[in-house]
């Protein structure tokens, strides 16, 4: 369901490019020094992204330095490590092994199967570390599964659950930003779901799949409506976000969210409204 927050590479400069790079390495780092290489193939942009904002908002120590890997075997790379990329990677790798659980549950993928009980082996510090905000988290997954699971129509209450998932993500402490944090990540968690939902409406009415989308789908409004409401959960999200007193790589966190979280959703809305 993730792939959604990412840069607009085009608008961004090479100076800003290398430093949300290098968080992003940072995380891959951390990825393989806490679950080995299963982890590392559970990274994504998105929690880049989730890094920078809680860098930017708490300004921890970070280390930066450089390295080679597999991905770039001919040259080092920058890396950025501090608190806030490990609590990305463990919530990477978290995610990941719920998607797991999903796909099997749905698509009885094996590979799936087998790559989440990897990870579930490799995650189970976790329920340590973040016990409380585990729990909630696993309470509405449940609920959000069990919606799914009964074909439950209602977007919106679908969509504010996943947001409510986001909430508990996106919120480390629970301290004077707390509840900015919570309401910023509730709507970006509908936008991303509403967008999955719009992305694989189609490959769904094919497969017979789940999706709330369907019973609107091919009417004349759908296409205006489905942009009307990314737009009001997006501009919800912005408006948190300019409340948080961040400075640090501040340019690149807003062309996440005001240019590169609609990258995904204009590629598909163009090849449908040119079909």
């Amino acid at each position: 369901m993730f792939g959604y927050i990412i840069i607009n590479k085009a608008e961004m400069k090479f100076k800003e490019f290398d430093v949300y790079h290098s968080f992003y390495c940072g995380i891959c780092r951390d990825l393989k020094r806490k679950y080995g290489a299963c982890g590392q193939i559970a990274l994504s942009y998105d929690m880049t992204f989730l890094a920078m904002l809680l860098t930017g908002l708490y300004e921890p120590e970070t280390r930066t330095g450089s390295c080679k890997c597999i991905a770039h075997p001919f040259e080092k790379h920058r890396t950025s490590n501090n608190m806030f990329t490990e609590y990305a990677a463990d919530m990477n790798a978290l995610f990941a092994w719920y998607k797991c659980r999903d796909d099997w549950q749905d698509e009885r993928k094996i590979w799936k199967l087998i790559y989440g009980r990897m990870l579930e082996g490799k995650t189970g510090k976790l329920r340590e570390d973040y016990g409380e905000k585990l729990k909630r988290i696993s309470l509405l997954m449940q609920e959000f599964t069990e919606a799914e699971q009964a074909e439950n129509a209602d977007i919106d209450t679908l969509a504010g659950l996943f947001g409510q998932v986001m909430a508990q993500i996106v919120t480390p402490r629970e301290d004077e930003w707390a509840e900015n944090l919570q309401t910023f990540g509730f709507f970006l968690g509908k936008f991303i779901y509403i967008c999955d939902a719009y992305e694989d409406v189609e490959r769904d009415i094919k497969k017979g799949t789940f999706n709330p989308l369907k019973v609107k789908y091919g009417s004349p409004d759908f296409e205006e409506e489905c942009r009307t409401i990314l737009m009001m959960m997006m501009s919800e999200c912005c408006r948190e976000f300019e409340k948080l007193p961040i400075l640090e790589n501040v340019e690149i966190l807003r062309n996440i969210l005001y240019s590169g979280v609609w990258g995904r959703y204009e590629a598909v809305h163009e090849k449908r409204v040119q079909q």
